[in-house]
C-alpha cells in the first residue's frame, strides 16, 4: 500500500478538502500511475454533492487522468514506466459477458467499476479518483497518450471527448457531411473540434448570442441562434446528423424531419 494525497469531498454541503488515503500495491495486471493532470466533469460534481443520491464519503472525484506510469505489475505487457497514459470513467469491468468480450465494457452486465464510487471487485474497497497524486488500474483500462499531445489539453478527451467522439464514430460521420452541434457547453466545445477533424461541414446552435463568436473560434463553420425561428427555418431538414449536447428542454426536434 502506498500514501496517495488527494482532494476529497467529505460531505455534500462542504468544498473540497486535503485528503489522505491509501492506494494498493499494483496487482499482476496492474499499472501505477503519478497523475499530472485530472480534469473537471460536471459529474465530478454531482458526485462532491450527492446530487444523484449514491454518493458515499469520503470520495475523491475525478476521471479525466493524464499521468505517466511509475511501475507495472508482472503480467503487464503494453506499459513501461515512464509511458504517458490516461485513465477515463472506468476501471475495471467483469471481462467475461459477453460485452466486455465484444470491447464495449460500459454494458457489462454486471456493472462496471468506476473510477471512483464503486466497489473494487477483488478486495471491496472504494475506488477513489484523480484528484490525487497517483492512482492504479489495470492495463485494460489504460490509456496510451500519443506524442506530441499535449497531456493538460488531452485530459478533457477522456470523457468530453469521447462522450462526442463515440456517436460520430458510431454513425460514420466524414468529410463532407453536415453536423448539426447543439449547445456550447463543454461537450458542444469538443463536438465542434471532433466533427471538424472528421471533415465534417458543423453548425453550432446555441440560445446564446453571447456565444456566436466564440464558436466560430472553436471552428464552426455556421452559427444559428436557436431562439430566432427565422434561423431555424432556414435550416430545417438540412443536415446528415445532429450531435445534441444540451441537457435542458430544448431538443433537435424543430429541424429534424416530421
Amino acid at each position: 500500500m502506498s500514501q496517495t494525497r488527494a482532494y476529497a469531498a467529505h460531505a455534500a454541503d462542504q468544498p473540497l478538502a486535503p485528503f489522505t488515503f491509501e492506494r494498493r500495491q499494483p496487482r499482476p495486471d496492474d499499472v501505477a500511475i503519478e497523475i499530472l493532470y485530472c480534469g473537471v466533469c460536471h459529474s465530478d460534481l454531482h458526485f462532491a454533492r450527492n446530487d444523484w443520491g449514491m454518493t458515499r464519503f469520503p470520495i475523491v472525484p475525478g476521471h479525466e487522468i493524464v499521468g505517466r506510469v511509475t511501475a507495472v505489475g508482472d503480467e503487464v505487457s503494453r506499459f513501461q514506466v515512464g509511458d504517458m497514459v490516461g485513465v477515463g470513467c472506468m476501471v475495471d469491468s467483469c471481462r467475461h459477458c459477453q460485452p466486455c468480450q465484444d470491447g464495449v465494457e460500459q454494458f457489462c452486465l454486471e456493472g462496471f467499476t468506476m473510477t471512483y464510487g464503486s466497489d473494487d471487485r477483488q478486495d471491496g474497497t472504494m475506488t477513489q479518483g484523480g484528484y490525487s497524486d497517483s492512482v492504479v488500474v489495470s492495463e485494460h483500462f489504460v490509456l496510451r497518450m500519443p506524442e506530441g499531445l499535449d497531456p493538460a489539453a488531452a485530459a478533457p478527451i477522456l470523457c468530453a471527448g469521447i462522450t462526442t467522439y463515440s456517436p460520430l464514430k458510431h454513425y460514420g460521420v466524414k468529410a463532407g457531411h453536415k453536423v448539426g452541434v447543439i449547445g456550447m457547453g463543454g461537450l458542444g466545445h469538443m463536438g465542434v473540434k471532433l466533427a471538424k477533424a472528421l471533415g465534417a461541414e458543423v453548425t453550432v446552435f446555441t440560445r446564446s448570442e453571447a456565444k456566436v463568436e466564440e464558436a466560430r473560434r472553436h471552428g464552426a463553420d455556421h452559427v444559428v441562434v436557436s431562439t430566432d425561428q427565422a434561423q431555424m427555418d432556414a435550416v430545417a431538414e438540412t443536415y446528415d446528423f445532429m450531435l445534441d449536447t444540451y441537457r435542458s428542454s430544448m431538443t433537435s426536434t424543430p429541424i429534424w424531419p416530421p
